[in-house]
């Protein structure tokens, strides 16, 4: 049960007071307690027509009204009637239906309801569990209306529903029903204190001298269309704390796709109320793809204008608010970078579709870019939005700008220019403009000195610091020189080779060293090492990139994003020219590098607790938090930082790539807000981190060796099991360092944290005693690094093969495919004995580009990879393919080692359907014990990559392949996971295949007495089907749920695929009824599931498992149902929480051993490792000559438990009276 209270702001001294009661059949035992809460809670009101009013109202499958605010005028006729109220009685619960009949029914001023005259509105919901509709648009339509919620729940209640219904997470409470006065404690000082409040709007400041031009871009793409709501209602919330005027705030709303359309500018309308009217009346624009880029330029050259209403020149604050649902088609840095130069102050606001580093770019600072799931819970950020928009701070620079120090004003500077073949055609507009900045400095003796140096594939010096002694030598050299040549560009090459031969041993006096990179393209190798080691040396690092370059590398090895510059081509560089010296010649020093704290890389994650027992303290935290992080070396390619807090659920505040600057992590910690929640469920937070935190698109390094560090924050006991996240975390090389309060558990503490990793505190204010011992803590120890290194470079071998569709249809996208391959062959380790590689590519008829024995170095298969061309030719016969791969490819003669037990992967990359049949050949790979993985665009038959891949979750899609980055990690992730080396006694067995067939069958409990915890037993059903290999002929699983009689579900042979069986389960409601007869349940799975027409395998020899989930002890008489189960062969397991009775587990399973207890079934996660461990040991066929009886050829040790000795005996199995071994 659980009991809600929403309420709706004003004067103290009235209040409009709605009671919905469950009155559901669940409520009827209780229904008089909640009877005295009401009428309790009700005396404490001063009930009068001008004073409180009252009114109560029933649901369950629908909405009664019992009476309604103005029925009664006295307490007495309150109290009466509620003593009078009847239960209402009805099977379902549809909450978020009562919800919406309370807002459209009851808060009105024919009800009663005086909200127009500020009269605060209160909602008291009382629930008794988790609502059969959705809650969250009516919840969210009476927030909207000013509503603020309260909830109280008992233990049973939904966390998540109530922290949905309530105004703020922590605006609810747990509490039994004998316990209720204590909340009512609480609950009264906030009825009483209720004071008139409306919706939160944006807190701009308004004053008679701030003026502001404020535009909204819209994502007006068909991916948004479910949002467009939503956003809609956020500007007008936005708008409703501006001050709209002519002199003062203006607004301006334009919506985009493919292009952008202007719905209306800034001079359109001079009144809130046009601009508020006009917002409501916008209809989404549709379309697709989305051009952010150009939409940002239309706002440049359309919005932000005089004739458009702009006031830049006046000094108005320049705003812009960008909603963006998905990755941009077009280019965004060189229009970003316009933006930020014309002090327009972006805010961007993504969701999980967006591009995270992208939204970061296009944001004035990567402060400003918010992320929430889909736009429908954009009111999430509003809060963290308003506080950013109010503070005070300036926005800090990239990295401090170096200032002049000294007085001689001397410089080095090197500039490092692409001479590499792509850059050739633009090479003289490169050359004019490295001339033109030369000409402004003064080159000679004692003054400035110049070098340049060309880079391709290798890099060469064209002339030398101090190999001229004036400005016109120097301009005149670099103007007569000629085009490097050569291919790819290796920019980190290029760095170190201009930190060996050049700036090895220059700037001991003080002379500012400065390198100036202009580059056509991406490099080929990783520029950050080298990068960093000349920042290290104090060189100012300037790079200038062209459409071409990755502007996240240009961003890496530049010294602060303001010095990385872009430009669409390089014939545009005399754009730049005036803005660029401006930035180098204000370089007059060598850069200080002093004031790093320490020289070390690590990727830190703050896990803190933000439950309610540390709201008080978090003040505290938040400034023990940033006086750490004040400490570290942030960067991005240094200390990487992450923050996170949970309660009941664990929350991202950011990621290890969020920020690349101190100063924003910083900032960002400043306006950190407590989460608040209960209970403290440290065990799935720690599991949050690991599968979302210490992962490489969280920005975690763990794969480059960079030190894994956790700090734990926390001030109580966790309520779920902690044992095998922290130790999966350990295993992931994760250093965990804890930091308890008082009220922590101190043995708890200690078994989550790395030897001897433990600080404590007695209060909040304490922290700052331990700042200096945890900074010490968190300094690696290099022989961890070095062990991180070790495991990185122990993977096992493979032979992993590329077949690549080159039919005509991939010609647009061959260059993309080809670019992925050699991005992932970078992330292998190729040698001999190693990794092996091969690409094959088909269309009509398949082509062998380079067999696995063919290259035994990374560099030979990258410059092979790197000349493919596109082959053409239709159709596409997959099928074949497959076929000509395993007859030519996955053999000894070709380099294969599957023979020596080396993995055997193959990644498929196909761009349509297959022209013909892909199941034989595909078939014929997989009993080779060839592991392969499907990807394709939307041309594919995803089906049909399913039925290739080993396992459909193998099947990766993208929209286009130049999206294959996205999908990079996760193929990784995949091949490291199942790349394990098979048994080479049996060469055609692979990991995917090493367990038998099974038919598994699950009986649940649904009886009353599992209402609560039946989603968790859902769950864990999930998660152990997750782990089987459900195919026709491999695994069949079926599920029953049974109380007073049994329900099948569906049977073993209702489905072939997993997708289907998860889909099924997932859909399961809890059956409810009592008494619990287990035994009735035993008999009906034996009699109608455990049978051929139900598909059941038994007479074939496959293992027959039955897993039996039970709340509570059998009705009914269990012993004759369980044994006729195992004179069957079926292996029984038990799984029983609290309230079963051990014994009779113990009984119904084969093997004590295979009863298993929890004390609640939500600790189901804990014990289904060894559950599916045990399934799988007595799962394994053995060899018998001997088919007599019931055990069939194929005998499975599954009849050891199965038969009595007698059995035994006709099977063979028993020799001299003692048990076959």
């Amino acid at each position: 049960m659980c009991i809600f209270i929403l309420y709706v702001a004003a004067d103290t001294g009235k209040r409009d007071i709605v009671f919905l009661i469950d009155g559901s059949d669940d409520t009827s035992e209780s229904f008089s307690e909640v009877q005295n809460f009401v009428q309790t809670l009700v005396k404490q009101l001063n009930v009068a027509p001008d004073k409180d009013r009252v009114s109560v109202v029933q649901y369950s499958d629908d909405t009664a009204v019992d009476f309604k605010l103005n029925a009664h005028s006295s307490l007495d006729d309150v109290l009466n009637h509620v003593k009078r109220l009847s239960h209402k009685g009805g099977k379902l619960r549809h909450t978020g239906a009562a919800l919406q009949y309370v807002k459209d029914n009851l808060f009105t001023a024919d009800a009663g309801s005086r909200q127009v005259e500020g009269v605060p509105q209160v909602l008291i919901l009382m629930s008794s569990g988790r609502s059969r509709d959705d809650i969250r648009g009516p919840a969210k339509a009476l927030r909207d209306t000013g509503v603020i919620s309260l909830s109280i729940g008992t233990p049973n209640a939904d966390t998540l529903e109530l922290q949905t219904i309530s105004h703020q997470p922590n605006y609810f409470f747990i509490s039994d029903f004998e316990n209720l006065h204590e909340v009512q404690k609480n609950i009264l000082p906030l009825i009483k204190g209720l004071s008139y409040q409306q919706p939160p709007t944006m807190r701009f400041r308004v004053s008679e001298t701030v003026k502001r031009d404020v535009a909204f871009l819209i994502d007006g793409s068909d991916d948004s269309n479910n949002g467009f709501e939503a956003i809609r209602n956020f500007m007008q919330r936005v708008v409703e704390g501006l001050y709209v005027d002519e002199d003062h705030d203006r607004v301006a709303v334009v919506q985009y796709s493919r292009d952008s359309t202007a719905n209306f500018y800034l001079s359109s309308y001079s009144t809130k109320n046009e601009v508020l009217n006009s917002i409501r009346s916008i209809r989404h624009k549709s379309g697709r793809p989305l051009n952010t880029g150009a939409a940002l330029q239309f706002i440049k050259e359309n919005i932000f204008t005089p004739s458009s209403g702009g006031r830049h020149q006046e000094g108005a604050a320049q705003i812009l608010y960008l909603f963006s649902g998905g990755r941009s088609n077009d280019d965004v840095r060189t229009i970003s970078q316009e933006l930020r130069k014309s002090n327009i102050k972006v805010f961007t606001i993504g969701t999980r579709n967006a591009d995270t580093l992208e939204l970061q770019t296009v944001s004035f600072t990567p402060a400003y870019a918010f992320f929430v799931s889909d736009f429908t819970s954009i009111d999430s950020i509003f809060q963290r939005l308003d506080s950013v928009l109010t503070s005070d701070n300036e926005i800090p620079e990239q990295f401090p700008t170096p200032v002049v120090k000294t007085s001689n004003g001397k410089r080095d500077i090197v500039f490092l220019i692409d001479g590499s073949d792509d850059a050739s055609h633009r090479f003289t507009a490169i050359r004019d403009f490295v001339a033109s900045l030369a000409e402004m400095f003064d080159v000679g003796p004692g003054k400035d000195q110049i070098a340049v140096v060309q880079f391709s594939n290798t890099a060469e010096i064209n002339f030398n610091l101090r190999k001229y002694s004036s400005t016109p030598e120097v301009a005149d050299a670099i103007r007569k020189l000629k085009s490097k040549g050569g291919r790819p560009q290796y920019i980190g090459r290029a760095l170190q080779f201009v930190r060996d031969n050049i700036f090895s041993s220059r700037g001991e006096d003080g002379v500012a060293q400065m390198l100036v990179l202009v580059a056509g393209g991406r490099s080929r190798d990783s520029p950050r090492g080298p990068a960093n080691s000349l920042k290290g040396l104090g060189v100012v690092i300037f790079a200038i990139g062209s459409r071409l370059t990755d502007p996240i590398e240009m961003d890496a090895i530049s010294t602060s994003t303001d010095y990385a510059f872009a430009v669409p081509d390089f014939k545009d560089l005399k754009n730049v020219h005036q803005s660029f010296m401006s930035k180098l010649t204000g370089v007059t020093h060598k850069e200080d590098t002093t004031k790093e704290v320490d020289g070390f890389k690590r990727d830190i994650a703050f896990l803190v607790d933000g439950s309610d027992s540390t709201r008080r303290g978090f003040q505290e935290i938040r400034n023990f938090l940033y006086n750490v992080i004040t400490n570290l070396n942030v960067g991005i390619d240094m200390d990487r930082i992450s923050i996170i807090q949970y309660s009941n659920v664990a929350v991202a505040n950011f990621y290890l790539n969020s920020f690349i600057r101190k100063d924003d992590v910083l900032n960002r910690v400043k306006v950190l807000s407590h989460k608040g929640g209960r209970p403290l469920n440290t065990g799935s937070a720690l599991r949050y981190v690991k599968d979302n935190i210490f992962t490489s698109s969280s920005g975690s390094r763990h794969k480059e060796g960079i030190p894994q560090i956790l700090i734990l924050l926390t001030n109580g006991t966790s309520r779920d099991n902690i044992s095998e996240a922290a130790s999966s975390l350990k295993e992931h090389g994760v250093l965990i360092l804890g930091i308890g309060a008082k009220d922590s558990d101190s043995e708890e503490l200690h078994k989550i944290s790395s030897e001897n990793q433990v600080l404590s505190f007695t209060e909040f204010s304490e922290l700052p005693k331990i700042q200096a011992q945890l900074l010490e803590a968190m300094k690696p120890d290099p022989t961890n690094s070095e062990k991180v290194l070790l495991a990185e470079s122990h993977r096992p071998k493979r032979d992993v093969v590329f077949l690549l569709d080159g039919s005509d249809g991939t010609m647009i996208s061959f260059p993309a495919m080809r670019d992925f391959v050699q991005r992932v062959v970078q992330k292998l380790n190729i040698k001999e004995n190693e990794d092996r590689v091969s690409v094959v590519q088909y269309s009509r008829d398949p082509e062998i580009h380079f067999h696995l024995n063919a290259y035994t170095t990374k560099e030979d298969v990258l410059d092979s990879v790197r000349g493919l061309r596109h082959k053409g030719g239709r159709p596409l016969n997959t099928g074949a393919a497959l076929q000509h791969v395993k007859d030519n490819v996955f053999t000894a003669s070709s380099g294969s080692r599957r023979l020596e037990g080396v993995p055997q992967v193959l990644i498929l990359l196909s761009g349509g359907r297959s022209y013909d049949n892909v199941d034989a050949a595909a078939s014929s790979l997989k009993e080779i014990g060839v592991l392969t993985f499907g990807i394709g665009s939307r041309g594919s038959d995803s089906r049909e990559l399913q039925r290739i891949s080993n396992d459909p979750k193998y099947a990766i899609s993208v929209s286009d392949f130049s999206e294959l980055p996205n999908v990079q990690e996760q193929l990784l992730a995949s091949v490291e996971t199942v790349a394990i080396p098979i048994a080479t006694a049996s060469p055609t067995v692979t990991a995917d295949y090493t367990t038998p067939k099974k038919d598994v069958v699950f009986l649940l409990d649904g009886s009353d007495g599992t209402r609560s915890s039946f989603p968790a037993m859902r769950d864990f059903v999930q998660r152990v089907m997750e782990k089987l290999n459900i195919e026709e002929n491999r695994d069949r699983v079926s599920v029953v749920q049974y109380s007073r009689d049994p329900e099948v579900h569906f049977h073993l042979n209702a489905y072939t695929t997993k997708e289907d069986v998860l889909e099924t389960v997932r859909g399961l409601r809890h059956k409810g009824g009592r008494p619990l007869n287990t035994g009735a349940a035993l008999q009906h799975v034996k009699d109608n599931v455990f049978t051929a027409s139900s598909g059941s395998r038994r007479r074939e020899g496959v293992p027959q498992i039955l897993i039996l989930l039970s709340g509570g002890r059998s009705y009914d008489n269990v012993d004759a149902a369980a044994s006729s189960l195992k004179e069957i062969g079926v292996l029984t397991f038990g799984i029983g929480s609290r309230g079963s009775d051990s014994g009779e587990l113990q009984r119904i399973s084969n093997d004590p051993n295979y009863a298993i207890s929890v004390s609640d079934f939500s600790e189901l996660p804990n014990v289904q490792e060894q559950l599916l461990a045990s399934v799988h040991t007595v799962s394994v066929p053995i060899a018998t000559t001997s088919p007599t009886g019931m055990c069939m050829t194929n005998i499975y040790v599954l009849c050891l438990f199965c038969l009595d000795v007698k059995s035994l005996s006709s099977c063979g199995l028993w020799d001299n009276h003692q048990p076959l071994r």
